[in-house]
């Protein structure tokens, strides 16, 4: 067995692994909580309603195609797959390691798990190219998509992370209101969103601030400032999204098959 073969192996092994996790988080639960229910301990307004986190669903079902698609023969010595198995199954143990960090409350450990989800992450966005080099379709619809997606879901997931943190830690905020705050977070997903915007025009990954965005609007309709900060972070997004639909797209640099 060579190396290419026992990076696809292992792909797929952390892919299931991280599957089977999840559903039993949710199905025993792990110590007695769902991971919704654990959330609802922390009275913070970045996080959206509770169907947003149906994205979930999406995200798995596209890694099931990335995990199928990099396992097929013809992939095995691809060039961009080579470089972000390792990096995938590296995001699947930190996945793992945080649901049990957060089923079992060890809140101040779990910012290091997403941290380490988030980096993988970004390290695999950097070596796919997305925006930048060509890909062929069903490399763009199994490999690049579900990880600008998986990505986009992590980037809000870690700020609603860190802020669950601190609010568990007691954190005062330097004065600053709750609300206030979460306008400040808000604003500064903007700002990661107009630059990903810019630079690679991954309409993918906006839509899921989009999502998330629209999700913190209803949930939290008794905080005004929050709803409508919300709402313009959505509008920008949006507005973002459509530049990047009408802007001159520049030849993409072809990547070696």
């Amino acid at each position: 067995m060579n190396r290419d073969t026992r990076r696809q192996i292992a792909v797929v092994l952390a892919f299931t692994a991280m599957i089977v996790v999840n559903a039993l988080a949710s199905a025993l639960p792990l110590n007695g909580k769902n991971t919704g229910e654990i959330s609802d301990q922390f009275a913070i307004y970045f996080v959206p309603a509770g169907y947003v986190f149906a994205i979930w669903g999406i995200i798995y079902l596209g890694l099931l195609g990335f995990t199928a698609y990099q396992a097929l023969p013809a992939q095995r010595e691809n060039p961009r797959l080579r470089e972000v198995g390792y990096l995938f199954v590296l995001s699947s143990v930190a996945n793992i390691v945080w649901l049990f960090l957060w089923h079992y409350e060890v809140f101040t450990l779990t910012l290091i798990a997403m941290a380490a989800i988030l980096l993988s992450l970004i390290a695999i966005y950097l070596r796919l190219g997305t925006g930048r080099t060509a890909a062929s379709g069903a490399e763009r619809w199994l490999v690049r998509v579900p990880f600008s997606v998986y990505l986009g879901w992590i980037t809000v997931a870690t700020i609603a992370n860190a802020s669950q943190l601190l609010f568990y830690i007691g954190w005062g905020g330097w004065g600053i209101s709750p609300q206030t705050w979460t306008v400040i977070m808000l604003a500064a997903a903007v700002v990661i969103a107009s630059l990903m915007a810019l630079t690679r025009r991954d309409i993918a990954y906006l839509l899921v601030l989009v999502w998330a965005f629209v999700g913190i609007a209803l949930k939290h309709t008794g905080a005004p400032l929050v709803v409508n900060a919300a709402w313009v972070a959505t509008v920008l997004v949006g507005v973002a999204i459509v530049a990047s639909l009408l802007r001159h797209n520049p030849t993409p640099r072809k990547l070696p098959a």
